[in-house]
Formats: structure tokens, sequence, C-alpha cells
């Protein structure tokens, strides 16, 4: 398990891509209706990897405290359902509230959305600040599974409440790392 894949990643400071995907009930959103003018955290997530269901529940956790603070969450699933039928659509809700997730959980079926956002792992996580450009693009927290520290999104956190504090955001932001994303045969992304 390791971030591979793509070793191009969003330049902090650009303008975040846009996506209109739907949910699991078929609804279509779009960016601008997941952020509602806010700041927005992007997570490509997945049901069965065992890095996202480490930090699942901190994550819906950390969402409820931060959504009351002015900060939209929305999760993608861009996994090859077909491949990995425990991330396919019809289980992706069952999840999301097991974990306490009050935000969209969205799939990618084409693949496109994490293309255009060089997403490589499960979970990876990205920032959006009101002005639709990319503040991070960072690790949830530097615990992983089998690890013997419990998940506390440290890292994801001190970049809201600096976003929330108007200071910059620590750094270095250390990139994530998880499972690869499962591309579709012949989608991998391009070194």
């Amino acid at each position: 398990m390791a971030r591979t894949g793509s070793t191009q990643r969003l330049p902090l400071g650009s303008p975040a891509p846009s996506f209109a995907l739907p949910d699991a009930s078929g609804k279509i959103l779009t960016r601008e209706d997941c952020s509602h003018g806010k700041p927005l955290v992007v997570v490509f997530a997945c049901n069965h990897c065992p890095y996202v269901v480490h930090v699942r529940d901190v994550l819906g956790r950390l969402s409820s405290e931060f959504q009351a603070k002015g900060i939209s969450f929305v999760a993608i699933n861009s996994n090859d359902a077909s491949q990995y039928p425990d991330d396919a659509p019809d289980k992706m809700s069952a999840f999301a509230q097991a974990g306490g997730w009050k935000f969209p959980y969205l799939i990618d079926a084409s693949q496109a959305v994490a293309h255009a956002w060089h997403a490589a792992c499960t979970p990876d996580l990205f920032v959006v600040g009101q002005d639709g450009k990319l503040l991070y693009a960072g690790q949830f927290d530097s615990t992983r599974p089998k690890s013997d520290t419990v998940a506390t999104g440290q890292d994801l956190r001190a970049a809201l409440q600096a976003i929330l504090a108007k200071q910059p955001i620590p750094s270095p932001q250390i990139p994530s790392l998880g499972c690869n994303i499962k591309w579709k045969p012949g989608n991998e992304p391009k070194p």
C-alpha cells in the first residue's frame, strides 16, 4: 500500500477542478453545491481500503465539528467498482452512515475527477478555499492501520484551524498515504 500513480500534484493556489457527480441515489452535485460558498474538504475515499476504514469514524466526528464552524466536506469514490464490488454505489451510503458522515459521498465512475485532481490513493485529501483555489493537499494524520496509534485527523485539523484563523497552513504538507485508487484497466495515470 503506497501512494503511486502520477507524480504530478496540483500546485497550491491553483484553481481546483470542478466536478458534477452523482451520489448513490443518482442526485448530481457540483463542487459549488458541496461547498455552499465555504472552504471545502475533498476526500477521495472508498469503502474497502483499510486506510479509509482506519480514519472513517474520526473523519465523521472531525467533519461535524468543522461543518459547525463553516467548513464543507465531500467524499468521492473513484474506485473501479466492477473489480472491487465492496466499493459499489449500493454499499456507499451504509459505509458513510456507519462513519457518521453527514456530507455527500459521490461516485466518480469515469475516474475523470480523480485524474483532474491528481488523486492517487484513498484517502487523498484536498482543501479548497472560498475562492476555489487549492489550499491544502496532504494527509489526514500520521497514523496508519495496524499501528499502535489512534487516528486523530491532526494534520487536516491544523490546516482547517489555520484557514478559519486566516493564518498560513502549517508546512510541509505531507502527501496522503493509502491504497492506490483502483483504476479501470487502461485508465491508470501516466507518470
